[in-house]
């Protein structure tokens, strides 16, 4: 498959949630009114993969910038996205990009995919100059561990390489490191049971010695 990973357009919309019903069936994909607001609020930080022989949409990943004292920690998706809307976009104050979204179509996993769009954050927030990345890592492989496991038992053994998970596991490979669990970050997901892992990319053009140390008195151990 040749490869296209370029911004987010209008002309993407509707990919963008065929996309969402094959890899979230049976979830409400995102909307066509989030997505244009996306797009008015920061198109920079909307992006697509796209097979460059057939057109269709086989990736996306939304983000935003936030300035992160002005949310908790425990805080669950809808309020670090606004309901999906993006519209607490602070590009004048805020320093971390946060990653709403990321998806693989299901026939296209484990073809570098993600790890293209992953990259193109990352040098998305080089050019902007911003501090860092957070994110929720939806914990999807919780639900067949909930019986024997507590969700921060899971996610430790998950970090420490002796449970796999679909999305962490990934997601710690590209860099990031975990800062905590969150309860009730998706409620009503029945794979993470609505825990995510909240993770952490550090920006080491940016960062001081201060901000490697304040993560480190953070992360999960």
């Amino acid at each position: 498959m040749r490869l296209t990973v370029r911004n987010t357009r209008e002309s993407d919309i509707q990919g963008i949630i065929d996309l969402c019903l094959a890899v979230y069936p049976d979830t409400p994909p995102w909307g066509e009114a989030q997505i244009r607001s996306h797009l008015a609020v920061f198109p920079e930080g909307q992006f697509v993969a796209l097979d460059e022989d057939s057109g269709e949409v086989v990736a996306m990943a939304a983000s935003l910038i936030v300035w992160w004292d002005d949310y908790e920690a425990d805080m669950n998706w809808r309020d670090f996205t606004e309901h999906g809307m993006f519209t607490n976009h602070d590009p004048d104050k805020g320093r971390t990009l946060y990653g709403a979204e990321v998806m693989v179509h299901p026939g296209r996993q484990g073809c570098g995919i993600g790890k293209a769009l992953y990259q193109a954050r990352r040098e998305l927030v080089e050019r902007l100059g911003l501090l860092r990345i957070r994110a929720g890592a939806r914990l999807r492989g919780y639900h067949a561990h909930a019986a024997t496991l507590t969700p921060e038992q899971y996610t430790r053994q998950v970090v420490a390489g002796l449970v796999p998970d679909p999305t962490l596991s990934f997601q710690l490979k590209q860099g990031f490191i975990v800062l905590k669990v969150v309860h009730e970050y998706l409620r009503h997901d029945p794979e993470s049971l609505g825990y995510a892992a909240l993770i952490e990319w550090i920006n080491p053009a940016v960062a001081g010695a201060e901000d490697y140390a304040a993560r480190d008195r953070f992360a999960l151990r």
